[in-house]
């Protein structure tokens, strides 16, 4: 089965970073600038991974997570978070996040996230 992914962030610059990092082993899902079109593309496509920015505007993604959990308690979402967020981040875990990565972005550390989360 194609693993497709939905890429959440209100940066233009970080989706395209994460869609290249990304393509080559994963289909695309859409991307979403906030948590409010993550919801809806979410619901429309139900990809097996969410790459989450935590802050966005509209709706965060701590909100966002909440929301597609309570919806799909099987849903896998990958936080992305700037070092010095260790609040949200925790807020994050709390709202059912199953692992984070830090940006910048790196890909083997984005691709390890992404392993532990899946094969979990």
């Amino acid at each position: 089965m194609a693993k497709n992914v939905l890429i959440v962030d209100d940066s233009e610059f970080m989706r395209n970073l994460l869609r290249e990092i990304l393509e080559e082993e994963f289909e695309i899902a859409g991307e979403a600038e906030n948590g409010v079109e993550a919801i809806e593309l979410y619901e429309e496509h139900s990809p097996n991974l969410v790459m989450m920015d935590i802050v966005m505007p509209i709706r965060d993604g701590i909100e966002a997570t909440s929301e597609i959990k309570e919806e799909n308690p099987d849903s896998n979402i990958i936080m992305c978070t700037s070092i010095g967020q260790e609040e949200k981040m925790k807020a994050a875990i709390k709202a059912g996040a199953d692992g984070y990565i830090t940006k910048p972005f790196q890909k083997p550390s984005v691709m390890d996230a992404i392993e532990d989360v899946i094969s979990a």
